[in-house]
């Protein structure tokens, strides 16, 4: 590797390993991994897989390539030598900006497992060149700016590939790039990323995100998910989910026809996921250019209805999208009488209103068209599907029972254990081998050493030094200092009320009140939260508001800041996840119970030893399941009572916040004099009343019973054996929760593709 390596950098630099710079090594390894890419040959199966999604949040690539290359140790062994740092070389790429937060992460998840079980699958989506927003608090707000995150060069491989794509007044060539998916060991897939060489990053107006929404050819392919509170942002989200599909459709038809197939057997060959509604006029598009190719209307429906599948990740009635017909009418109008023709299809299916694909008010939704036209409906966690069947998609799973299964979701332990915990993976590994980086199940093994104090004490340990290399990354890109003996309290996740960071805010400042009042904890607690609220969303950005101003006060304050801290991470992604995950003490799954669909970081941690504290929501049930009852903190209304509460309409936010006068307090320090002198009092006022009125994610329901199992989790924490114990009883059961598992289900149950 060192001969490859040093010709490498002969060929780029005229120099060695010795005189290059870090960016220059980047480069050369870069090039070393495109070039070992190049050995491994793209799984072929009878049927192949095209999973759409509108975001994959992978991560930076060059150590998880390594990795699943087999050379990470070497090269980092060969770079050390050299008086190199890996690490620090890593600090050159810049993270690609293709996704949000779980579903974009997730995606990535599965395209590396694809590959690592040698399955014939490829992602298809767009590429952002600005990607959602870099995140930058200043006054104690968000402030949304430009993400330039392609670099050159970069892992993006240019096919000289595109596709036109016809709108109602406009046709535009698509360019498409591939990025490698590397499978552990072996396999190797693609991710397809769509863009269009007319889009011009400096209609972007001055530092922040603003822009012509109308702009079509210079603005398609700039950011993910625009600002959709507006007309002309809505139209533009359906050019950007038009221009994916179109390109993804055609993709598939040229490739298909390349190998010979006949497309009236499309759906022997070929599968498409759907990963939420994004992608959901693939549909119609299929079924258009099917019947392009002289295929009549009804076999087209047949063939796409086999073709597709569709992933549904949440509850929340504003996710499932719904466009105005009006709307796709000014963009994609060939795509109409196809729609229109679907609805009578459903109409004669079935009268009942909820089931339409067209609403009286003339809204096209989409996620009833994907259960419609689509073979397979799955939800994301056992909790999850099960409230799909009996209550959010009832209707449909009256008609279609057979449709419906679940698939939990999954993590790649290549990334979340192997890259982002050396300390930790080796140890595993010393004392159950290292079958587990392939089979994760095998993690079980570990609860032999349940009783061995001296490999509980190592696993401290591992938790200490991976407390302090967060503290040194934290003063190194923020210039924060925290206390790697505290305790580290950790909620990483989007910005959303159903997430519930207003909760523990609402903790923290009980907390304060608590201290002012002589308590004193035992350990020093440091509050971590890492998140972006969509620039739109007003009360996600006041609850960030009311967050950083919580961390000034505790900070300038010289008693509480002896005991606890808040910490916000500016820009949270997926670089900074890894730091903090294996650091993680306890991990906040607070979200109320029903609303959340899965969750992928609740797994993470707790593969990294971290100990829960949540709601029975999401993935949370399957993770008390496997740990029981002495490993995990559950708290709150169980889902039933909160769906209850929403049918019956009988929460009442205002009771709880005048009738309990410690609830009363926490609420009220938000907008309190000490707040308003830091911060805004509109924004601080603002949420405020949304708490104590509205709360429409019944905070203040859960508030007591998770100030109660929050204190207990805390006083738990001081005996460190017991704690220990846990830590390694979350470890051992993570392995049901390997994305391998998940895709080995799909592939079994959905896809067929061998």
């Amino acid at each position: 590797m060192l001969t490859k390596l040093n010709n490498l950098l002969q060929l780029q630099f005229k120099k060695n390993i010795d005189t290059c710079t870090n960016e220059e090594l980047y480069i050369a390894l870069l090039m070393l991994v495109k070039s070992l890419s190049n050995n491994r040959t793209v799984t072929v199966t009878k049927r192949k897989l095209y999973y759409i999604s509108a975001e994959f949040l992978i991560g930076k690539l060059l150590s998880n390539n390594l990795i699943n290359l087999g050379i990470y140790d070497e090269i980092n062994d060969l770079l050390k030598k050299h008086g190199k740092n890996l690490t620090d070389i890593e600090e050159i790429e810049l993270e690609p900006s293709l996704g949000n937060g779980g579903l974009g992460r997730l995606a990535a998840c599965f395209l590396d497992s694809i590959a690592t079980l040698e399955l014939s699958g490829d992602g298809v989506g767009l590429n952002y060149h600005l990607g959602l927003f870099k995140q930058k608090f200043e006054n104690h707000l968000q402030k949304e700016t430009k993400n330039e995150w392609i670099q050159n060069p970069s892992w993006l491989n240019d096919t000289k590939i595109g596709f036109d794509v016809q709108f109602k007044d406009f046709t535009l060539h698509s360019h498409l790039y591939d990025i490698d998916v590397l499978g552990y060991n072996h396999g190797l897939n693609k991710l397809h990323l769509f863009d269009l060489d007319s889009v011009d990053e400096n209609i972007v107006q001055g530092d922040g995100i603003s822009f012509d929404l109308t702009d079509i050819k210079r603005n398609l392919t700039l950011f993910l998910y625009p600002d959709d509170s507006t007309r002309e942002g809505q139209i533009l989200r359906i050019y950007q989910q038009y221009f994916m599909v179109s390109n993804a459709a055609q993709l598939i038809l040229m490739e298909e026809k390349a190998k010979g197939h006949d497309l009236r057997k499309l759906h022997e060959y070929v599968c498409v996921q759907i990963n939420d509604t994004h992608p959901s006029l693939v549909i119609p598009e299929l079924i258009w250019r099917l019947t392009n190719e002289g295929i009549n209307f009804d076999e087209a429906v047949h063939i796409v209805t086999n073709t597709c599948a569709y992933t549904n990740h949440t509850i929340l009635a504003e996710a499932l999208e719904k466009w105005p017909m009006d709307y796709l009418q000014q963009v994609v109008p060939h795509l109409i009488p196809i729609i229109q023709k679907l609805n009578d299809i459903v109409a004669q299916k079935s009268d009942n209103e909820q089931v339409q694909i067209i609403d009286k008010e003339n809204r096209v939704h989409m996620a009833n068209m994907d259960i419609h036209f689509g073979y397979s409906i799955n939800g994301v966690a056992s909790l999850h599907t099960d409230i799909l069947k009996q209550s959010e998609l009832h209707s449909f799973y009256e008609l279609y029972p057979e449709k419906f299964n679940n698939k939990t979701n999954g993590i790649t332990f290549r990334r979340w254990l192997i890259h982002c915990n050396h300390e930790l993976s080796q140890y595993i590994t010393s004392l159950i081998g290292d079958d587990f980086k392939q089979d994760a199940m095998k993690l079980e093994n570990l609860m032999q050493f349940i009783n061995d104090e001296k490999v509980l004490n190592h696993l401290l340990q591992i938790k200490m030094n991976s407390k302090k290399d967060l503290a040194t990354y934290l003063k190194h890109t923020m210039n924060v200092t925290i206390n790697p003996d505290s305790i580290f309290d950790i909620q990483i996740k989007r910005l959303h009320e159903y997430k519930r960071q207003q909760m523990n805010l609402l903790y923290i400042t009980h907390l304060i009140l608590r201290i002012r009042q002589g308590y004193r904890p035992t350990t020093p607690i440091t509050f971590l939260f890492g998140a972006k609220a969509a620039p739109a969303y007003v009360i996600a950005k006041d609850i960030i508001h009311a967050i950083l101003c919580v961390q000034e006060i505790i900070a300038n304050d010289p008693v509480l800041s002896k005991y606890i801290q808040v910490v916000m991470i500016e820009n949270y992604n997926v670089t900074n996840a890894e730091k903090l995950i294996p650091a993680c003490d306890i991990s906040e799954q607070i979200s109320l119970a029903s609303k959340e669909a899965s969750g992928t970081g609740n797994m993470k941690m707790m593969l990294n030893g971290a100990v829960t504290i949540g709601t029975e929501d999401g993935a949370n049930v399957e993770i008390h399941e496997l740990v029981g009852d002495d490993n995990i903190y559950i708290f709150g209304e169980s889902s039933s009572n909160v769906i209850n509460h929403y049918a019956n309409h009988d929460y009442n936010a205002n009771a709880y916040y005048t009738n309990d006068n410690e609830i009363k307090a926490a609420v009220d320090f938000i907008n309190s004099p000490e707040m308003a002198a830091i911060g805004q009092i509109d924004n601080l006022n603002r949420l405020h009343h949304e708490l104590c009125t509205k709360d429409w994610f019944m905070t203040l329901l859960d508030l007591k019973s998770y100030i109660q199992t929050k204190d207990k989790a805390f006083a738990d924490y001081e005996d460190r054996l017991k704690w220990a114990k846990m830590s390694l009883t979350n470890i051992a059961k993570a392995g049901y929760f390997s994305s391998d598992r998940t895709i080995s289900e799909y592939n079994h149950d959905i896809w067929k593709l061998n």
